[in-house]
């Protein structure tokens, strides 16, 4: 009865060992597949709309209606609805532009979204609160670069949307002010 006591006990350990190591090759695999870098965007490229899709955390560049790249993105804390008020975590939705540009933000670089408009204010003041604003595309707070992709796994922003350092450099280049941005649910 002790022998095959014994027997189990090793299976058991080996069973747990392997266990381990399985562990350990999923999720080293998926910190590679996280951490490489996607196709750097063609030099030169020039968007003329920029389409970003919440509930997808997606942000799609496009030039005549065709895809140019696709980055995926982070959203305020809060990202279900529209922004209604200062300090609700919401990324707005909308269509709006980039209408400045930061390149001395405390976040790399940042891309200014023209909210709030017209019919955002009007509702704001409706309701007797502030709509907020300085939602912006902008890469990761400075000297956090080295987080890259990571930064993906939860919504952190106040309302903004968030892309890496890479990104952000790539979109500063291929973004004009002025170009159409459409956030949807």
């Amino acid at each position: 009865m002790m022998k095959m006591n014994e027997k189990k006990g090793r299976t058991r350990g080996l069973s747990s060992r392997f266990h381990a190591i399985a562990l350990v090759v999923i999720v080293a695999a998926a910190a590679g597949l996280l951490l490489r870098p996607g196709a750097p965007l063609p030099k030169g490229a020039r968007a003329d709309a920029l389409v970003i899709e919440k509930a997808r955390h997606r942000l799609t560049l496009l030039r005549k209606g065709k895809v140019l790249k696709v980055y995926r993105i982070a959203l305020g804390r809060n990202p279900a609805g529209a922004k209604r008020r200062e300090g609700d975590g919401r990324t707005p939705e909308g269509r709006y532009r980039i209408d400045w540009r930061n390149a001395k933000s405390k976040y790399h670089l940042a891309l200014h979204i023209s909210y709030p408009d017209k019919a955002d204010r009007a509702r704001a003041r409706k309701l007797g609160v502030s709509p907020g604003g300085a939602i912006m595309i902008h890469g990761l707070p400075n000297g956090l670069g080295w987080i890259g992709k990571l930064h993906r796994m939860v919504d952190w922003t106040n309302g903004c949307v968030a892309v890496t350092d890479r990104e952000i450099e790539e979109l500063w280049r291929a973004v004009p002010n002025g170009t159409p941005v459409t956030i949807k649910p």
